[in-house]
């Protein structure tokens, strides 16, 4: 038993696994006469939902893996380098990528019995822009074994090393006041140009945030669409069972009136009949009457 393998089983597990398997593995530490393996297990944090889905997002994905931390190494570089054209393109890559890593973390999370919120989703989503931006933060959610999310720093660090190293490499061997003048020159120009792209980035960042805050209106605007439609459609249905109900009472109804409209043709006939019986019962007995006075 060591420690790292402890570490790959329990950060493998469910969120609601993980307490259980930790004290187990400490419990087995201890039996094995290794206290001081069982100190450093008992050290190792549940994850937050979050990280969980995003260990969940490197194990279940693991060709998705390399694909951006080549692409936090090449955005790292081209900000190192002030390549704008680079930047462009590859922060074009960096949105579409963790747009569509972030919804196959939810997706996973859903299917392993955990949906996760918008809000999970953009940690999750933070986390992935940290390990765009740094070595460190990569290298960490690259083993799976996150406890917490990851916070995205503002910028590239390396950015700010790269300048005055590149305005320097202008100066050494010049010593003629012309070239001293050349070289405040390039130093102020690259100041400037540092400055710009530091503005563009900020600017890009603050339009990345709230374009993910407006993805997550529309994504909340169309399920609340979704659940409208849903409620229409079950207010038609029973608009239709009331509709088919209805028609099943008016012919109901038309065939009451036809039968009371019968009943009373009948009623009408059969009194006409009683009449003409009473008549002729009527006949009858005067007729009989008439006959008896007149016998001797």
């Amino acid at each position: 038993m060591d420690l790292d393998a402890v570490a790959d089983e329990l950060y493998a597990l469910r969120p609601e696994e993980f307490t259980a398997a930790r004290a187990s593995a400490v419990a087995a530490a201890r039996t094995a006469g290794d206290r001081e393996l069982a100190t450093r297990i008992g050290a190792l944090r549940k994850p937050s939902l979050a990280a969980w889905v995003s260990n969940l997002l490197v194990r279940s994905r693991p060709g998705e893996v390399e694909p951006l931390l080549r692409l936090g190494e090449g955005l790292r570089q081209a900000h190192q380098d002030l390549d704008g054209a680079q930047l462009r393109e590859l922060s074009r890559r960096q949105h579409a990528l963790i747009r569509a890593l972030s919804l196959q973390a939810r997706q996973l999370a859903a299917q392993a019995g955990h949906p996760i919120s918008e809000s999970v989703q953009r940690e999750v989503e933070n986390t992935l822009h940290a390990v765009l931006a740094d070595p460190e933060a990569a290298e960490a959610w690259a083993t799976g074994r996150l406890a917490k999310p990851l916070s995205a720093a503002v910028g590239f660090p390396a950015v700010a090393g790269a300048v005055p190293a590149r305005a320097g490499a202008t100066a050494p061997g010049r010593s003629k006041p012309a070239g001293k003048g050349r070289a405040v020159k390039d130093g102020k120009a690259d100041e400037q140009r540092r400055r710009r792209l530091a503005e563009a980035r900020q600017a890009a960042e603050a339009a990345d945030r709230e374009l993910r805050t407006l993805r997550d209106g529309a994504e909340s605007a169309g399920r609340a669409a979704q659940e409208a439609k849903q409620q229409v459609e079950r207010h038609q249905q029973r608009v239709d069972e009331l509709a088919e109900e209805l028609e099943r009472a008016r012919g109901a109804h038309q065939q009451a009136r036809f039968a009371e409209r019968t009943a009373r043709e009948e009623a009408r006939a059969a009194d006409r009949r009683v009449r003409e019986a009473a008549r002729k019962a009527t006949a009858a007995a005067e007729r009989l009457e008439r006959l008896t006075s007149s016998e001797p």
